[in-house]
């Protein structure tokens, strides 16, 4: 049988993957793709879109909590095997839709994660390939926790399939997916435990805005165990005992189930990039500012396994896609050059932030003027008996642009759209304030921030 040949081929079929490989086969080129998991890529099968319809179900419930005795006369029960019914309506016909359109594209597809044989070689599915240019978009999985017991870890895959709730949830780590799965379980009557190796959750993310959220997670009823560092789970008859470090003592918590949710890793283990002289690094595989590998020139990485420097989200996935298909198609003529990227965690209330934070701006030697304020008393928090609503933004004092926004707030998601529109316009807090949004909205509440 005669060994296939390739203008382009792609491997994983998430939003980076399916991007450019659509790219190039409207462009005329012979094009394959390969995933070695359901086509569709994590964010409508397994990451953003199931967690965001379980946290909606979550936000009316909460809502409802808010507002009894002012109208709601009694708060309603979250059915978890509903819940997932619906879930399934979204992610349920995601692998097949995606097969069907890249088939109608004229992409040829494999079902399983190829391996590098050489700088332009590759074996699937038993057959050897080769292709002009090869794109790595595999995204992340998530990081091994390397202790005695990690088998009985599930993860975040598992949390969203979950059949029933468990009585009770250790989370190991307080990052985007352990805080959003730690409210979503709490909200839904499991005791949530968070073991986290920080001194607070959300590292990343400005200090002083997470500590609001932290305060209302613990009155949610989500225990924290901070400065702590998980060194082995056990397997007992119905419980699992979850061992840990913490100021040089080894303490202990019984639980029904335990998710890893510590980080995520690059998802390149299976393909041999040595034998491909792809280099990789801890953030995932080596690019220039084209995006292109910096050892093997024929291959190209986008979406969350290139260690590009961007965040690791859908958004900054299709960005990156769309500067690999224009700098194949055309030669490396597009630079990576990303504008501010807001970032949201889903939990109740929302945390939303774009831009540096305090401590950013002071590293970077920005001369600037910092409003941090807590106002549940504006009148979008009091109509809903929101008790969380606070912001903090870091402004230019030479060019009176902002540098930074971070709320925390009921949709805090929505609102840093407006912050986004304003840094990447390069609009003065002048500009901001002299505009004039619909009123009452959430929305009209930034000018009141800078």
């Amino acid at each position: 049988m005669a060994q296939k040949e390739y203008d382009v081929f792609v491997i994983g079929t998430g939003t980076a993957g399916k991007t450019v490989a659509y790219d190039f086969a409207a462009a005329g080129m012979k094009v394959a793709i390969a995933d070695n998991r359901e086509f569709g890529g994590t964010c409508p099968n397994r990451g953003c879109d199931p967690k965001k319809v379980l946290v909606g179900i979550t936000e009316a419930m909460q809502l409802s909590e808010n507002l009894k005795g002012k109208g709601i006369i009694s708060v309603p029960k979250i059915s978890w095997k509903d819940l997932q019914k619906f879930k399934s309506t979204f992610t349920d016909a995601v692998p097949a839709s995606t097969e069907k359109k890249l088939k109608e594209a004229g992409i040829e597809m494999f079902h399983q994660s190829p391996k590098f044989l050489d700088e332009n070689t590759l074996s699937v599915e038993g057959k050897t390939v080769k292709a002009k240019k090869i794109v790595i978009a595999t995204g992340q999985k998530p990081m091994e926790l390397k202790i005695p017991g990690r088998e009985h870890l599930k993860v975040s895959d598992d949390f969203l399939e979950l059949e029933e709730l468990p009585e009770s949830i250790v989370f190991v780590g307080a990052g985007y997916i352990g805080m959003e799965f730690a409210h979503i379980a709490a909200r839904c009557g499991a005791k949530v435990t968070v073991i986290e190796f920080e001194d607070r959750p959300l590292g990343p993310f400005e200090a002083d805005i997470v500590s609001h959220l932290t305060k209302a997670s613990e009155e949610l009823g989500i225990k924290f165990i901070f400065n702590a560092e998980v060194s082995k789970v056990e397997k007992l008859q119905k419980n699992y005992r979850v061992s840990f470090k913490k100021n040089g003592k080894t303490e202990s918590i019984d639980t029904r189930m335990v998710f890893n949710t510590a980080g995520r890793a690059p998802s390149i283990d299976e393909l041999d990039l040595e034998k491909g002289n792809v280099t990789f690094e801890k953030g995932g595989i080596s690019v220039n500012e084209y995006l292109q590998n910096t050892t093997n020139k024929n291959v190209y990485a986008c979406g969350d396994v290139s260690a590009s420097g961007s965040l690791p989200l859908t958004p900054t996935s299709s960005q990156e896609a769309r500067i690999v298909s224009l700098n194949i198609r055309q030669g490396n003529s597009t630079k990576m050059d990303f504008p501010p990227v807001p970032s949201v965690v889903f939990t109740i209330p929302q945390i939303a932030a774009i831009g540096l934070t305090e401590k950013e701006a002071k590293e970077k030697g920005y001369d600037f003027v910092v409003e941090y304020k807590s106002v549940p008393k504006w009148f979008n928090a009091k109509r809903i008996k929101e008790e969380v609503y606070a912001y903090k933004t870091i402004v230019d004092k030479e060019r009176n642009i902002v540098l930074g926004a971070h709320i925390v707030a009921a949709e805090a998601g929505e609102m840093i759209n407006l912050f986004v529109l304003a840094m990447c316009g390069k609009l003065t807090t002048e500009n901001l304030k002299a505009m004039i949004f619909a009123y009452p909205t959430w929305g009209n509440d930034i000018k009141g921030m800078v």
